[in-house]
């Protein structure tokens, strides 16, 4: 059977199926919903048939918690999207399927949807299911090219101009924003973009002197070590001209051009101080202090925290350290590795920081550095650890590929990860092997799910090798586990059988204090207790308490990598818009 044949097919099952699901939902009953699905099936909605993101499990739970909302959501006009990828069969976490990206309309407004179908007893029924909601109808992003309909023909001679109104929005003179953001990297910076667009007030304050800054003042080394490719902004791609990893110089540079061309309203030099939740008047009372020391007290409706996830840095209380004669630094204060030509240096940590450190420590002419291993480690070299962003190689449309990467439900999602971490085990058999022969623990993520998960739970405990593993095995870079210390001393590391290893320099790469942990140092003990947890999986596999609702009532987290900021900015967006609306309180 050829292509051509193999996509009939795959269209005509999807419009099948489709019709089925129309009919189903129309007649409200629970039994015929749940026929159209597979013995294995899952079904993850993000904010078509509610206000928030839900993943549901099981033929008969997926159909129940459907008829609890049809009449709210009221999802109506299925059909295969037009102008969108076709209906193609593919090969998801093992699994062969026909996968399908469809729209319908509810209540709110448009919405997309991906079906993926596979034989069960005979019929084709539904393995995964997405639905999301694409835009508030009557409130449409007007960067889809009606706004060019919409031109003021005449100029404002005499008035102000397009700079005049840009510098009277970004002073805040006479208002406060509707939406306070604190943070001006990817996940401040196209969370802002998107409310801009959708007309709702948003300022962007960053404690740095300039946008980008938090990137700017990371150790010398570092670049991305996932591929540009996956990596774009809301509305604005990377040039195709770009490397293949990004300098965090360039990224920071980057963010300084976005935020100007997106007309982003942005202080710098300013930090949000302390606020509290005015419940009375449903917004926040907060204070901002600007670099020249004065304060403005704002009352924004919404507070969201886009300081990322490495915002306040973990300063272990290791015994003696105190007593260390050198220089004791956190890997977020690491310069230049040339400043240590010659001395020998610690490195506390076996994550992406701590290798980055030791390898620049060591090609910068350290005279000696060792890596100190406080828990085992999972390395995957930097070619392998793409694995997650395969689906960016297929040949479809960029927007497709974002749609598609917010399909997976937990389930699958995780399944997918084990087969790539398989994959990758064998892969790169040969650089473990040698890692594990220089005594290097590793492991390989919970249940063998990999780095991003691992990511996605605890924010760190893994390294793409970008050349330190090699480093390590070759005996370059030493290492020691770190429950073979004693305590520290004045000239370094006193080991248990008493000998001592020297420095000059110890380098903690210990990681950073959650955001939750940020916003409860800001805004108190109360509103922290409320907050609930952020980050990590709760039971439905969705993260707890990012661009979704918290425990805290408007106060919004946002963070991730830029292709997850990317997407999850607009998610967050609708939902602020929404409150703005009141449709939902």
């Amino acid at each position: 059977m050829d292509g051509i044949q193999t996509g009939m097919l795959a269209e005509a099952a999807a419009n099948s199926w489709l019709q089925g699901f129309e009919a189903a939902l129309a007649s409200g009953e629970a039994s015929r919903i749940a026929a159209l699905f597979a013995e294995e099936c899952h079904w993850r909605d993000i904010l078509a048939f509610d206000w928030d993101l839900h993943t549901t499990s099981g033929a008969e739970a997926i159909a129940a918690r459907m008829v609890s909302r049809l009449v709210q959501a009221a999802p109506r006009g299925m059909a295969l999207a037009a102008g969108r990828t076709p209906p193609r069969r593919v090969t998801r976490a093992g699994i062969e399927a026909i996968e399908a990206i469809f729209a319908f309309e509810s209540s709110i407004g448009p919405c997309n949807g991906v079906v993926r179908l596979l034989a069960d007893a005979g019929e084709l029924r539904a393995w995964t299911l997405m639905t999301s909601l694409d835009e508030i109808r009557g409130h449409e992003d007007p960067a889809n090219g009606r706004r060019w309909q919409e031109v003021d023909w005449r100029r404002n001679f005499g008035g102000e101009n397009w700079l005049d109104r840009r510098n009277k929005a970004r002073a805040y003179a006479d208002r406060d924003p509707a939406v306070l953001v604190v943070g001006a990297a990817q996940a401040g910076l196209s969370v802002a973009t998107r409310l801009t667009l959708l007309g709702v007030d948003t300022l962007v304050v960053d404690r740095e002197a300039r946008i980008g800054d938090s990137w700017r003042r990371r150790y010398h080394a570092l670049t991305l070590h996932n591929e540009t490719r996956v990596n774009h902004l809301p509305y604005m791609p990377f040039p195709r001209s770009w490397p293949v990893f990004i300098p965090k110089d360039m990224l920071a540079n980057w963010f300084e051009i976005y935020a100007e061309a997106m007309e982003l309203n942005v202080w710098t030099e300013t930090e949000l101080t302390g606020g509290d939740w005015d419940e009375s008047a449903q917004c926040w009372d907060v204070t901002v202090r600007r670099g020249d020391g004065t304060e403005r007290r704002m009352r924004p409706r919404h507070l969201i925290f886009a300081n990322g996830v490495s915002t306040t840095p973990i300063i272990p209380d290791l015994p003696g350290l105190g007593e260390f004669r050198g220089t004791v630094q956190h890997s977020g204060r690491h310069g230049s590795g040339l400043d240590w030509k010659g001395k020998r240096a610690l490195v506390l940590g076996t994550g992406t920081s701590g290798h980055d450190v030791a390898q620049d420590l060591c090609v910068s002419g350290a005279a000696e550095v060792t890596l100190i291993q406080r828990r085992p480690t999972l390395v995957v070299s930097l070619k392998e650890a793409q694995a997650p962003y395969a689906l960016y190689d297929e040949d479809i449309p960029f927007e497709d590929l974002d749609l598609l990467a917010t399909s997976f439900p937990f389930p699958v999602y995780r399944r997918a990860h084990q087969l790539m971490t398989a994959k990758n085990r064998v892969a790169d058999g040969a650089l473990l092997e040698g890692l594990a022969a220089r005594g290097f623990r590793l492991n390989f993520g919970e249940d063998d799910t990999g780095w991003q998960i691992m990511y996605q739970s605890r924010g760190g405990g893994y390294y793409f090798d970008a050349g330190c593993s090699g480093m390590i095995i070759d005996g370059r870079i030493g290492l020691m586990q770190y429950d073979d210390i004693d305590r520290f001393g004045p000239d370094g590391a006193i080991m248990k059988d008493g000998s001592v290893k020297p420095a000059d320099l110890i380098v903690l790469a210990t990681g950073y204090q959650g955001q939750a942990a940020a916003a409860r140092q800001i805004l108190g003990d109360a509103v922290g207790e409320r907050i609930g947890r952020v980050w990590g999986f709760d039971e439905e596999g969705e993260l707890q308490g990012m661009w979704r609702p918290t425990g805290q009532p408007h106060l919004w987290f946002l963070a991730g990598g830029l292709a997850q900021c990317r997407i999850f900015s607009k998610v967050l967006a609708l939902q602020i818009k929404a409150r703005e609306l009141g449709l939902v309180s």
